[in-house]
């Protein structure tokens, strides 16, 4: 059946919640591919004679353009999601996917590569922000979790198919062991900005345009019952956390600053932060150099050990997008960072104890030579590295500044947190090389580094905020604690419908039950 208040969509498909908030996800997918479509290709003698054989420097740089403009796609949502909505934003950004897919595909020279990733980047930017946002207003509390930390599933499931697609490609000689897979990769957005004609548009940006909302919350949550308890409360905390809003003032980036929204920008922003400076890209986007650093020598070889971590990582990510709610967001932030900072820790001393300067496609490397133990060693600890933050930090860091924010300052805080993530992607990809390079296995102590500092951070000042209403949030941060988040308790601001209508006056408690 399709619906057709304010735009046209499929009430069967919004009754499913899995189906409706997980098929967005292709937007993080987009990601994933492109990972994949550069790391792929590191020892690809085809790509290196087409693009005249970039060194260090000059591969980073092509690498960091698509995180170049993936900065300018995530800024950008933050006038597109609020003007045009949600929905169309995607769909937006898968027409942005193709037409940078079909430039790379077809690419002579590096400055047409670059023109190309950056376009994507933009699509990927765009995604990357308002795809959380859409899940994370769709989708019940209970489950919310689960179907944000779809987004990292999807960007791993990009990164493994592309993957296996560039390894068969591998066989093929010529120039068609890259462009194939970089042309194949623009099929998954056609997918995405086709299906999502058929999904409805977030009732809290109908509500908050006025343009209703109440039919598709009832077809999101409530089998299409306007009656049923969870819609009705739902409804009713939407409109007045949006009325309430209006009267504190207009939508602008002033709003980010003020008491209560700033801190949650800057939890927001940092979590994103730590996610780029954990390592994890680098182990995505550079596994071939650390593989050929530990010793792993042949291509294939290299590739087949590259497909098992990619692997790992889709196989990973499954527990945490199953219990994510049940678990919380502050546990596995916690344990994840420590966790990759140790083993980050036994990849450097590893490489520090066994290695020495050599040379690999005629660049200098810090390489372990016939010492197959230590080179197992460091495959291993690179395996539990992915895989620490595959079930932890992964999911939750894109869950986690989805939910925080009021709605109206939602999609231009999402959009700044999530352009602070591709500021560090862009950094640490034009810098990784040349640091692997140059300071060599002191680059994993670094990353190491980091973990731990993130860790002391989310312990202190990051509260909970699993299994609450994206409404009952804001009693969460008007608790205070800092720097003490770990004293809110996980009770906090819990409500049911007679406790929403109870803070009404006696007039508006009737106005509201007679629009229910």
């Amino acid at each position: 059946m399709l619906r057709t208040t304010n735009s046209q969509y499929s009430a069967r498909i919004a009754g499913n919640p899995y189906i409706v908030g997980s098929f967005a996800c292709i937007g993080g997918g987009l990601f994933g591919l492109d990972i994949a479509s550069m790391s792929g290709v590191l020892n690809n003698p085809a790509y290196f004679n087409v693009f005249d054989n970039p060194v260090a420097n000059v591969q980073g740089a092509i690498v960091a353009s698509m995180p170049a403009g993936s900065i300018f796609g995530a800024l950008a949502v933050t006038s597109l999601a609020d003007r045009i909505g949600r929905k169309n934003t995607v769909i937006l950004s898968s027409i942005i996917w193709v037409i940078g897919g079909i430039l790379q595909c077809a690419a002579v020279n590096r400055g047409m590569l670059v023109v190309g990733r950056i376009i994507a980047g933009i699509s990927v930017g765009l995604a990357s922000t308002v795809v959380p946002i859409y899940q994370s207003e769709i989708t019940a509390p209970s489950i919310r979790g689960r179907l944000v930390s779809m987004q990292q599933w999807s960007i791993t499931w990009g990164i493994l198919l592309q993957y296996f697609v560039q390894f068969g490609c591998s066989y093929i000689d010529g120039t068609a062991s890259f462009r194939i897979p970089w042309g194949v990769q623009i099929i998954p957005a056609i997918i995405l900005g086709i299906g999502m004609l058929w999904f409805p548009e977030s009732p809290r940006w109908l509500v908050d345009h006025g343009r209703g909302g109440l039919q598709i919350l009832a077809d999101l949550h409530g089998n299409g019952n306007r009656n049923d308890p969870l819609v009705v409360l739902e409804f009713e905390e939407i409109r007045q956390q949006v009325n309430f809003e209006r009267n504190e003032g207009a939508k602008s980036y002033a709003d980010l600053l003020k008491p209560g929204v700033f801190r949650r920008v800057v939890l927001g922003c940092s979590l994103q932060m730590w996610s780029q400076l954990s390592g994890m890209n680098v182990m995505m986007y550079y596994i071939i150099l650390v593989f050929e650093g530990a010793g792993l020598t042949g291509r294939r070889g290299n590739l087949i050990a590259d497909s098992v971590q990619y692997v790992l990582n889709v196989v990973f990510t499954v527990p945490a997008i199953i219990y994510i709610d049940r678990w919380g967001r502050r546990p596995l932030l916690i344990s994840g960072t420590i966790l990759m900072g140790l083993f980050l820790c036994l990849v450097g001393g590893l490489q520090g104890r066994y290695g020495e300067w050599g040379s690999v496609n005629d660049s200098p490397a810090w390489i372990i030579i016939n010492h197959d133990s230590a080179t197992k060693g460091i495959i291993v600890c690179s395996y539990f590295f992915v895989c620490s933050f595959a079930v932890t930090l992964g999911p939750v860091s894109w869950t986690y500044p989805a939910e925080i924010f009021p709605m109206r300052v939602r999609a231009k805080a999402v959009s700044v947190a999530t352009a602070t993530n591709w500021v560090f992607n862009f950094a640490l990809a034009w810098a990784v090389p040349p640091a692997l390079s140059s300071i060599a296995w002191k680059t994993y102590f670094i990353f190491a580094a980091f973990n731990f500092a993130a860790a002391i951070h989310f312990t202190l000042c990051f509260p909970e905020t699993a299994q609450r209403t994206l409404e009952e949030i804001e009693e969460v941060f008007s608790q205070g604690h800092i720097f003490s988040a770990w004293a809110i308790s996980r009770d906090v601001g819990k409500k049911n419908l007679q406790d929403v209508i109870g803070e009404k006056s006696d007039d508006e408690k009737q106005e509201s039950f007679e629009k229910v």
